[in-house]
């Protein structure tokens, strides 16, 4: 109840909670939102390039489609990129850091040391790498982000285990010859899973941008999905004439974003006991 009370008080955090919320409300029911579902895949020339108006709210495209209704659906597809991205690292990157963290074993230094490899290389340049290799599509850049995510969650855990690695309950548990997956899936990782539930909220905001950033090199969603970065991407040649084209995919891009990083921001403050005391 106590947190619940700082929460509250944080502005911010409360601002990108609602956010989420709202964002995730229209990804669930996305179907059942778009104001014109017929004119989501299907070309309308004789309406392309419209501003926005009481029949089309945020105008129409380059092939006449109403782009509030697919910025609508692009929320769906960015809210499950994201999950199954930051899912995907998650699965990778959390057992990679507990067993390096809790061991100092040859085999853990040399995970370590792989994460730092990828760290060293900014993510965006990787991820792009990376994808080119695999082939372009949507699913190539979701494995492409995962796999250059995942040293973030290996990084934040094993700081968190080295830290809590010598605590008493620990070698408590030690000398009462209980195995090393049990000391660490029942009693490590729940006491490191703070930190890591703060890495993924941030990283589902940043899946999101990089995900948008991909689909506008051409890398990630492929005509016809809608796809916010693939929008803005389309709409270059129609600028600043139909600035309508870009704007309001851009703007779901960043109220998303700004959503999860305020939320995350305030769950660190929240659960992070080092911040709280230095209040």
């Amino acid at each position: 109840m106590l947190l619940l009370k700082k929460f509250l008080r944080d502005i911010p955090a409360v601002i990108g909670f609602a956010i989420i919320v709202v964002v995730v409300f229209i990804g669930i029911f996305a179907p059942w939102l778009t104001p014109k579902p017929e004119a989501v895949f299907d070309s309308n020339i004789m309406a392309r390039l419209k501003p926005p108006s009481a029949e089309f709210l945020f105008g129409t495209d380059n092939l006449g489609r109403d782009i509030c209704s697919r910025v609508i659906l692009g929320t769906r597809g960015a809210l499950i990129v994201s999950l199954s991205v930051v899912a995907l690292a998650m699965a990778i990157g959390v057992p990679i850091g507990l067993y390096a963290g809790y061991t100092s074993s040859i085999s853990g230094e040399a995970l370590m040391r792989l994460v730092d490899i990828f760290l060293s290389v900014p993510q965006l340049i990787l991820a792009l790498a990376i994808a080119q290799l695999i082939g372009r599509g949507l699913q190539s850049a979701m494995l492409a982000l995962a796999l250059t995510y995942w040293p973030f969650f290996a990084r934040t855990v094993y700081s968190e285990t080295r830290r809590v690695r010598h605590a008493l309950f620990v070698e408590a548990l030690q000398g009462l010859g209980a195995s090393q997956a049990r000391i660490l899936l029942v009693h490590v990782l729940p006491n490191v899973a703070s930190p890591v539930i703060v890495r993924a909220t941030i990283g589902m905001g940043f899946t999101i941008l990089t995900t948008a950033v991909l689909g506008f090199l051409g890398i990630g969603a492929s005509p016809p999905d809608p796809d916010w970065g693939l929008a803005i991407a389309e709409s270059r040649r129609y600028l600043p004439d139909a600035w309508w084209f870009a704007m309001f995919p851009g703007l779901a891009i960043l109220v998303t974003v700004l959503g999860f990083n305020l939320f995350g921001d305030g769950l660190r403050d929240l659960v992070d006991p080092r911040l709280r005391r230095s209040r």
